[in-house]
């Protein structure tokens, strides 16, 4: 009996770290190429390191598997000690647990748990960051329609301007009431909101920022030696 636990533990471990493939960006899905402004966090206008989502009012981190895959614990200690040229004050994406009985079987819409979860209301209330990226901002489609019916053309097929994002689970910041061992996450393979054991270390994490990131911050360093050097000018025009 332990044999078959330890084996079905197993296959679902690697049901998890195979679904890793990415696509690409398409132009005219979902919201993105108006929703999604490109944030440029180390001076160079050419590449953008974040991207302000004016939906969720939030700023994601471009690279949407810097740290490659890790345990919950581990991705909340990445996330939060982030320092992106000096940019930081980052998290892992949160969500609401409305406590709805979701997580108890499989929904199909309208819950916080299973497939085309809510995303937002008219009150802007927003009850998931990652549902929210997947579905109205990237346009990808569940496996499910909201009455169970398996679509075609689920999964990620649009990752809008994001590197690294990958067909695959992330992480929420949300440990998973009910059991406290576990915690929220995402899939991006099939649009499916769960939750699983935190010690899980097959998962991926996004890191997002409440609010916009608009300039470039300079480096203490930078702003000592601009004094620095203003300062000499300044001794070397008294001995002129």
């Amino acid at each position: 009996m332990k044999s078959r636990l330890l084996g079905a533990v197993s296959a679902c471990a690697t049901a998890f770290v195979s679904l890793t493939a990415q696509a690409v960006p398409v132009s005219g899905q979902g919201t993105w190429e108006s929703t999604l402004q490109g944030r440029d966090l180390d001076g160079s206008p050419a590449t953008f390191e974040a991207y302000y989502d004016t939906t969720l009012d939030i700023t994601w981190l471009a690279d949407a598997s810097v740290n490659g895959q890790m345990t919950w614990d581990a991705a909340n200690t990445w996330a939060n000690n982030l320092d992106v040229n000096g940019v930081t004050g980052w998290r892992l994406p949160t969500m609401v647990d409305t406590g709805t009985p979701g997580c108890e079987g499989i929904a199909y819409t309208g819950t916080d748990c299973g497939y085309n979860v809510q995303t937002g209301s008219a009150a802007t209330t927003v009850y998931s960051e990652m549902a929210s990226l997947f579905y109205d901002t990237l346009g990808n489609l569940a496996d499910f329609d909201t009455s169970g019916a398996t679509q075609s053309g689920s999964g990620l097929s649009n990752t809008g301007p994001f590197s690294n994002l990958w067909s695959s689970y992330y992480w929420s910041g949300l440990e998973y009431a009910p059991v406290t061992s576990r915690a929220w996450y995402f899939r991006f393979n099939n649009g499916r909101q769960y939750s699983f054991y935190k010690t899980f270390g097959g998962m991926y994490a996004l890191a997002v920022r409440p609010g916009d990131v608009s300039t470039v911050p300079v480096p203490a360093a930078v702003w000592l030696f601009g004094s620095g050097l203003m300062g000499l000018l300044g001794v070397m025009r008294r001995k002129r």
